[in-house]
């Protein structure tokens, strides 16, 4: 629901890629700080800086994906609502496959290695590191959620892409993007009953909802990509 907004400022990454800040992030920080009170600011620092890490190496993955495959990238961008990588010109269909698919095999290798370290600091009580293993199963849950997240099969999420990429290699373009659109339409729709009994029951507010009119018109073939 956050939009990209203009740039707070940028850096240069991993692989020589240009790291578009947003000024949106400003706002997120800002309202998870409303959320969990001013006396848990330390908490929200960490919570931050743990999901902008584990999105930037999810972006970075994509990027890598580009890059080994001879597709140049302008940049990447992050914001409040997430973030995303650049092309500098299109992908084939066969190279969008391994691009989208390695932002969330990024966060699946950092879930494992997380759980990994934080359960041989739990496993050697003597040395005292309790509080980092504790961080690092946060952080390996946090990757975990976000890579069962983005592969639900909805525009604009990497789930919803892979769909319709899989779909093209047995359909025409036409019927592909059909068939995707009415799978990710159901989602859309249950996504506002599942996104209140998500908050009610649990208090986590996901500041994200799938276009339902995109796969609308996905579904009903008046969508052009």
């Amino acid at each position: 629901m956050f939009q990209t907004g203009p740039t707070l400022f940028s850096v240069k990454g991993f692989f020589g890629v240009r790291v578009d800040v947003s000024q949106s992030l400003v706002i997120l920080a800002g309202l998870l700080l409303f959320l969990a009170g001013l006396s848990n600011i330390l908490w929200v620092a960490i919570l931050v800086a743990m999901l902008l890490t584990s999105i930037y190496l999810h972006e970075l993955g994509h990027a890598w994906g580009c890059l080994i495959q001879g597709v140049p990238v302008t940049r990447i961008v992050l914001h409040g609502g997430g973030g995303f990588c650049e092309h500098a010109r299109s992908a084939s269909r066969h190279q969008q496959e391994l691009i989208v698919a390695m932002g969330p095999l990024v966060n699946l290798a950092l879930w494992a290695l997380a759980s990994l370290l934080s359960w041989w600091i739990f496993s050697s009580p003597a040395m005292g590191l309790d509080a980092i293993g504790s961080y690092l199963m946060l952080f390996a849950r946090l990757n975990l959620a976000l890579f069962v997240f983005n592969l639900i099969p909805v525009q604009p999420l990497d789930g919803g892409k892979l769909l319709q990429l899989g779909l093209l290699r047995f359909f025409p373009q036409k019927q592909a993007i059909r068939m995707a659109g009415a799978v990710g339409l159901v989602f859309a729709v249950l996504w506002w009953p599942a996104l209140i009994y998500v908050y009610l029951t649990f208090g986590w507010l996901l500041l994200f909802a799938p276009p339902i009119m995109l796969h609308w018109h996905m579904a009903r073939g008046e969508y052009r990509p």
